[in-house]
């Protein structure tokens, strides 16, 4: 199906959540959550991640992820992700709670889809230090994409994580992870990449990205994606395609904030000070903008 359809298809059928100015979203996409093994590439950032989270946490953010946190290519079972990473868990499931977290879905993540899946493995899990089981993201639902609409401004921003219209990672998905499974996950240690992966093939990112900015230019919508890794940030005047980049950079992670009525992309990073003390610092890398400059009107 052409990405144009798919992605019509997607927006006809999205949940629509509702903000204002006052409304805070931090964006993450691609975290790629893994099991702790040699192929985790989230493991490296996953003290970068702990720190942020628990910073928009506090400072009252609502936490959206864009599809790819949870590596189910290369993992079998997610029951061993949550256990490598319990704390970052745990710290999701507080934003549960407040009802601050929404969970998208992506092509290495695409199981989510399945709700009797979901219910098996997020509405609850088996605590073994106390023995018993406890609620993780008990009653949750997962989508393939949302909308963002702002109250005030009659506005929409289109959520989704970009794989869509991309033949390997969407319809025939269960092929790719096969092979990312059983073949590409090993040659990664002979320096290897996977070239079904727009992350690590450049003629394969700018493909799926042109797909997409042609749909947001004939559709008029703003859209905020990941899949390809690669942050974007629009100029005013450019098609409003919007990239939180991922949280597997080698020395960073990326993402979107969007608080007062303005969206800006950010970064995380260890940072050294004069005396070689390293701290944690969050920096903008573009923005803020107003995002009347960019979100299209209601249709």
């Amino acid at each position: 199906m052409p990405t144009r359809n798919r992605l019509k298809e997607i927006f006809d059928s999205s949940k629509t959540v509702d903000f204002d100015d006052s409304s805070k979203f931090i964006l993450f996409s691609d975290c790629h959550r893994g099991d702790n093994s040699w192929s985790d590439d989230f493991a490296h950032n996953e003290k970068l991640f702990f720190h942020a989270l628990n910073h928009y946490y506090n400072e009252g953010f609502t936490y959206i992820e864009i599809g790819d946190g949870d590596e189910l290519w290369e993992s079998k079972k997610f029951e061993e992700i949550r256990k490598a990473h319990s704390h970052i868990f745990w710290i999701m499931r507080k934003f549960h709670k407040d009802d601050r977290l929404f969970l998208i879905w992506g092509n290495h993540n695409i199981v989510w889809k399945n709700q009797k899946y979901i219910e098996k493995n997020l509405f609850k899990y088996y605590d073994e230090r106390k023995r018993c089981i406890k609620p993780l993201f008990d009653g949750i639902e997962i989508h393939e994409g949302l909308i963002l609409r702002h109250s005030n401004m009659e506005k929409k921003i289109f959520l989704f994580h970009g794989h869509q219209g991309d033949l390997m990672c969407d319809r025939l998905w269960r092929l790719s992870r096969f092979f990312v499974r059983h073949l590409w996950k090993h040659l990664q240690l002979l320096g290897i990449k996977d070239p079904t992966s727009p992350a690590k093939n450049f003629k394969k990112r700018r493909e799926v990205e042109r797909k997409i900015i042609d749909w947001v230019k004939s559709s008029k919508r703003t859209v905020i994606c990941g899949h390809t890794h690669r942050p974007v940030f629009p100029n005013e005047g450019e098609p409003a395609y919007f990239n939180t980049g991922s949280c597997v950079h080698p020395r960073c992670i990326t993402g979107i904030e969007i608080e007062n009525g303005e969206i800006m992309l950010i970064k995380w990073w260890v940072k050294p000070k004069k005396d070689g003390a390293l701290y944690v610092e969050r920096e903008i890398l573009m923005g803020p903008k107003k995002l009347q400059s960019f979100i299209s009107k209601i249709s």
